[in-house]
């Protein structure tokens, strides 16, 4: 990924708090600015994943997406925390193989079709 919008999602999303103070702005297709409303995302599911032992986010932080996903029903929404692994580990070795991956994947599997 560039380093310019690594550095400007860091701005806006840990520094300026831009999405849960609900000010952040993206162009839409038409080139105007819109509103970004994580509220009103309703037609996936939300699978949000940390590792017990990660030294870089902080407990919580990935589970906070449920709070801002108000329209994505209980039943389509699970917050998964890897026991044991730190912030790499979630996505690669032995417990990315042996545990998240498994979440990961029957997640998939049971949301993989249209929201009722």
């Amino acid at each position: 990924m560039p380093a310019e919008y690594y550095l400007d999602t860091i701005k806006i999303v840990f520094q300026d708090f831009a999405l849960v103070n609900s000010t952040w702005d993206v162009r839409n297709p038409e080139g105007q600015p819109e509103r970004v409303r994580p509220q009103d995302i309703t037609t996936t599911a939300l699978l949000t994943v940390e590792g017990e032992l990660d030294d870089i986010s902080g407990a919580g932080q990935t589970e906070a997406a449920h709070e801002l996903c108000t329209g994505i029903p209980a039943g389509r929404s699970l917050h998964y925390t890897v026991q044991g692994a730190g912030h790499y580990g979630i996505f690669s070795g032995r417990r990315w193989r042996e545990k998240a991956y498994p979440q990961i994947r029957e997640f998939i599997r049971t949301h993989d079709k249209p929201a009722d």
